[in-house]
């Protein structure tokens, strides 16, 4: 059987932390700043990790 490749997009998109999580960018945040909340965007600030439904399904992404 030849090897299976990762999905190109998750790859640019989730990296995992140490303990196994999966990172990811938070969402929301590409346009429209001027009509969400300053509170919205301050907490919104940086990266998130993935909930564990959400994780399962990206891990399979990452690992092929």
């Amino acid at each position: 059987m030849p090897k299976l490749k990762s999905k190109s997009g998750a790859k640019k998109r989730f990296s995992l932390t140490a303990s196994g999580k999966v990172r990811a960018n938070q969402a929301n945040k590409q346009h429209g700043m001027i009509k969400r909340t300053n509170k919205q965007i301050r907490n919104q600030r940086g990266t998130t990790t993935l909930s564990p439904q959400d994780a399962k399904i990206v891990k399979q992404f990452l690992n092929g």
